[in-house]
């Protein structure tokens, strides 16, 4: 059968390798111990499979000639003139001539006829007309965010899967945790040495995955045989069984599955995952077969990738791996783009320790819900680096996407050292300055920002209140002017505006908001216009049915300070025992306001 380069012509099973065609008697794999071979010709190799069970004038044959000039009728009259219990070998070199077969076959089966196939992996889609579709990525199979380590288990021993396993660890050598089995340890030791050294990797693989860590295990490189056939047999049981028995007593569920050999992929699905069907979804590389295990199996719907011993170049393991590694964290100019897209907004939480985080992340998680950790120069200054750190770590690790921001960089000073801090955006806020002078400020970070690749928000208009300190009196704010807001779009070259409408740090009057919608509604025609995202601070305290219509008017990110800090504040009224209690009724009560305002800004469920 056919499969990339690898083809059957004249009934020799010819694999191409570095721009030669090899018969195949001729290849690593027909020199191994156990399962080797010396035929190409296909109806020699069956006699020879067979031990003279078949014999090669007893195999029939399908030519590539056949199917080319005759087409599908013959194949299918050649089909069912065949004998129940006999072997017939098809030819073919591209996929056409699998079309035709397919075709032919077909026909044969809807009068009857059943065979069993033993093929390349690309026969299947030809079977069942599938057209040929790019590998699958795991976006393709709308799977969510998942922390778990990958886990990859290489059995096969041959040459061609040993500098797989080699370009693997060098291109992956940062992200990847690499445990390997002995060979020696397991197949020719005693009971007990055999046992230790399975429980070593068991407890190895389970903490590797559960921190994220893609893990490879794999069997020592060094080709241990027998004496005889049977027993080079016997040793490829054991070190079968022993893998069988790795896989099945790590607990921990893997982001995915990835089995290297076709004894080790089959046993590993059927004994360790215990899977009795599996959904085909495609292919992870051509060749290299990936399926979803079924809701029997002890890891249901993870998805299963069977990469055979003798498929692709030096680099397919890697790159498989590669496209399979967790998926990095989401930006802020993803989080609002997407926003903007489903008419909703996010919600940008400022947080002052690891309790505000951890309520941020929980409420996230809880919800559904995208969000961003704002951390506020003055928070900055009393958390510093470590409360960055943990932001970003705690985003790292959330199942939903979460990000980081800078809030109100006032001071140039600080706001290039937060360029280096590992945020994902940042507000620039000249608004305090004159027009001209914020143009000037706001240019000079964005270009930096952007060559780091972060979003900037910028401000323009003043807003009056007060926010960890800093007040602005009601005779200092003014209102975003739409003229000044177009020329300062076009050269700072920001990706988000927040604006002034009426909006307040702080708390509102007693006698509520008073929002200009209308003069929102003339920015977002003109942030629409100009592919920046709408920005409104202030949003605690303000109605939700006025919440709600500014989210209706385009305002894509809120900022939200004060309605969190208060309810920390009123939790420390309670009369707790311990720091732990203490801790955890802040995070309790900081999570419920976050929840409930992922809600009011309709992004729960959209993570």
């Amino acid at each position: 059968m056919y499969l990339n380069m690898k083809i059957t012509h004249n009934n020799i099973d010819v694999q191409h390798s570095l721009n030669r065609l090899i018969p195949a008697g001729e290849t690593e794999f027909a020199k191994d111990a156990a399962f080797g071979y010396t035929s190409s010709n296909l109806k020699q190799w069956v006699e020879e499979k067979t031990k003279g069970g078949i014999l090669e004038n007893q195999v029939s044959t399908i030519s590539i000639s056949l199917l080319r000039k005759e087409g599908p009728d013959a194949v299918c009259q050649l089909l069912c003139s065949l004998e129940k219990g006999s072997v017939c070998i098809v030819n073919a070199a591209s996929e056409r001539d699998m079309n035709v077969f397919a075709a032919g076959m077909i026909q044969a089966e809807l009068q009857g006829k059943r065979f069993l196939c033993r093929t390349a992996a690309s026969f299947v889609s030809a079977r069942i007309g599938i057209k040929p579709k790019p590998p699958i990525r795991p976006n393709d199979l709308g799977l969510k965010r998942n922390l778990a380590g990958g886990l990859i288990v290489v059995g096969s021993y041959v040459p061609k899967t040993t500098k797989q396993v080699d370009k693997l660890r060098s291109q992956c050598a940062q992200s990847l945790r690499v445990i390997e089995v002995s060979v020696e340890m397991i197949s020719l030791k005693s009971t007990e040495e055999r046992d230790q050294e399975i429980s070593r990797i068991v407890e190895l693989g389970n903490a590797y995955i559960q921190s994220g860590r893609d893990t490879l295990v794999v069997t020592s490189r060094q080709l241990i045989t027998g004496k005889t056939p049977e027993e080079s047999l016997e040793i490829n049981y054991k070190v079968s069984s022993a893998l069988v028995e790795i896989v099945r007593r790590i607990d921990s569920r893997p982001r995915y599955i990835l089995a290297k050999g076709g004894i080790t992929s089959s046993d590993l699905a059927t004994k360790a995952l215990e899977a009795r069907r599996a959904k085909v979804m495609g292919q992870a590389l051509a060749g290299v077969p990936l399926w979803q295990l079924g809701p029997e199996s002890r890891h249901p719907g993870v998805p299963y990738i069977v990469f055979p011993g003798n498929v692709g170049d030096n680099s397919a393991l890697a790159e498989v791996v590669q496209n399979w590694a967790c998926p990095s964290r989401s930006s802020t100019k993803e989080l609002l783009l997407n926003a903007e897209k489903s008419g909703y907004a996010v919600g940008a939480f400022n947080v002052y320790n690891l309790e505000g985080i951890e309520a941020v992340i929980a409420a996230a998680e809880a919800e559904e819900s995208p969000a961003i950790l704002q951390v506020h120069p003055s928070s900055l200054k009393q958390g510093g680096v470590p409360l960055v750190a943990c932001c970003i770590a705690a985003a790292e690790r959330a199942n939903v996407p979460i990000t980081v921001h800078y809030d109100h960089g006032a001071d140039k000073h600080d706001l290039l050292g937060a360029l280096e801090m590992g945020f994902d955006s940042v507000m620039v806020d000249g608004s305090h300055l004159t027009l001209e002078e914020n143009i000037l400020y706001t240019k000079n970070i964005s270009s930096l920002a952007h060559a780091e690749g972060m979003l900037v928000e910028a401000e323009l208009g003043r807003l009056s209140g007060t926010e960890d300190g800093l007040t602005v009196e009601e005779y200092e704010a003014r209102f975003t002017d739409i003229a000044q807001a177009e020329q300062f779009i076009d050269e700072t070259g920001i990706d988000a505006l927040a604006v002034c409408i009426g909006n307040v740090h702080g708390k509102y009057p007693p006698s509520g908001p008073n929002l200009r919608l209308d003069l929102l509604k003339e920015l977002r025609a003109l942030t629409m216009k100009k592919g920046v995202s709408l920005v409104l601070h202030g949003a605690s305290g303000l109605p939700h049915e006025l919440v709600k219509e500014c989210i209706d008017l385009g305002v894509r990110k809120f900022n939200v300070n004060t309605e969190v800090r208060n309810s920390y504040l009123q939790s420390l009224k309670k009369p707790e025992k311990d720091l732990v209690q203490v801790m955890a009724s802040a995070k309790e009560a900081m999570k419920a306001v976050v929840a409930e305002k992922m809600r009011l800004f309709g992004s729960a469920g959209k993570a």
